[in-house]
């Protein structure tokens, strides 16, 4: 049987860029999310997520693992970059969509 960070462990191998979050990216379930969605969506490059509030397992194990204790949580190739307010810096510094460009090999 495979357990939850061998789950999670996978998620972030599987893909280039993933946001564990709460809700989807269509309809997020707290500001912080929302925030991180809006900048990752203005970078233009595809991005995997996790609705960490239907994964209970995920949202108790990832903090843990990741030694971040909040959500959202943005990876890119199989880096924690960090959560909302990381994000939403480097979105407006520009970095953001740097490191989402080179990901994706654009």
């Amino acid at each position: 049987m495979t357990t939850t960070a061998e789950v999670i462990k996978q998620q972030i191998a599987e893909n280039d860029i993933l946001l564990y979050m709460k809700g989807s990216p269509e309809q997020p379930m707290c500001g912080f999310s929302a925030k991180a969605v809006q900048a990752l969506m203005e970078c233009g490059q595809r991005f995997a997520y996790v609705d960490v509030l239907s994964n209970p397992d995920i949202r108790a194990e990832l903090p843990a693992i990741a030694n971040w204790p909040t959500f959202p949580q943005l990876w890119i190739k199989g880096e924690l970059i960090g959560g909302c307010d990381i994000i939403v810096e480097m979105f407006e510094n520009g970095e953001l969509k740097q490191e989402v460009d080179a990901a994706v090999g654009a």
